[in-house]
């Protein structure tokens, strides 16, 4: 069984990007380009994402610069379950959350979900993700495919006895 990062990789769901002058929004679209490009999810699907975040604020971005962009409110356009990947070279500013703390992100995992099984182990293999500080550092430097499976064979998520 391959592993969520493998699959990025395999269907070419990553992307890298500058970031430079790059609003959250932009980054949100850009984000979900690669699952764009292989039919997962309709070019209009990350507006969806983007007025979640407009409504609810940055909920989706997390510590180490995270952000996972989702949609739960009747997503329109998801035709497949999979992971965008995509690495900014400067932080995407999203603002301030409901408590006045900055996020700011520039590792994406952006998430479309037609299948509930599936969707709940690529989160559960992204929390693992999430957890490792060491992939996360190495993805964050990531600027090819090459570079995202060398970060994981490097610092693989492993179970604990």
């Amino acid at each position: 069984m391959s592993t969520v990062l493998q699959e990025i990789v395999e269907k070419k769901h990553y992307s890298f990007i500058d970031g430079k002058d790059v609003t959250w929004q932009e980054a949100v679209r850009l984000s979900a380009l690669p699952l764009v490009a292989d039919g997962s999810v309709s070019e209009d699907y990350y507006k969806q994402i983007v007025s979640c975040i407009e409504k609810y604020g940055p909920y989706m971005v997390f510590e180490h610069n995270i952000a996972m962009p989702h949609t739960t409110e009747n997503p329109i356009g998801a035709f497949k379950t999979g992971i965008g990947f995509m690495v900014s070279k400067e932080l995407i500013d999203f603002g301030e959350d409901e408590d006045g703390e900055k996020k700011e992100a520039n590792i994406f995992f952006t998430l479309s979900s037609v299948n509930s099984d599936e969707h709940m182990n690529n989160i559960q293999q992204l929390s693992q993700i999430f957890c490792n500080d060491e992939l996360i550092d190495a993805l964050a430097a990531a600027r090819t495919p090459e570079d995202i499976l060398a970060a994981e064979e490097r610092y693989p998520c492993e179970e604990e006895d």
